[in-house]
């Protein structure tokens, strides 16, 4: 058991270093969380990190040409230190008919600017 809450404190920490450049650190998203919704969180990333999300290395890259045709828009903050901008650059170009959109001022978290985006897009998909 004791592994397991120093565990979950470490990813904690980490997820909430990681966070903290968008966050100012004005807070801990992780860490200020309930004990059960901790450790549910570290074993539900751990599992899924574990198993590489069962995909092979590689592949939505490889096959994201395969939604040709269909439009998607990609919302990406600039300040995700989690999910670099580089990523969300290499799938809108192996996406044909992709739009990246990129939020200076958000992370991974997302923001006001972000929720703006993303119903921005809606809007649209819906007006089709």
């Amino acid at each position: 058991m004791e592994v397991r809450v120093k565990a979950t404190a470490d990813w904690c920490a980490w997820e909430d270093a990681v966070l903290s450049g968008e966050t100012k650190g004005a807070f801990n998203p992780y860490a200020d969380r309930p004990s059960a919704a901790r450790l549910a969180l570290v074993r539900i990333c751990s599992h899924h990190f574990s198993h590489g999300a069962w995909l092979d290395e590689g592949v939505l890259l490889r096959e994201a040409g395969r939604p040709a045709g269909i439009p998607g828009v990609l919302i990406h903050g600039r300040l995700d230190m989690g999910g670099p901008l580089d990523t969300a650059g290499e799938l809108h170009r192996a996406w044909p008919d992709s739009r990246l959109i990129v939020v200076e001022d958000a992370g991974h978290l997302g923001g006001v600017t972000t929720g703006g985006q993303v119903r921005q897009a809606l809007d649209r998909f819906a007006g089709r």
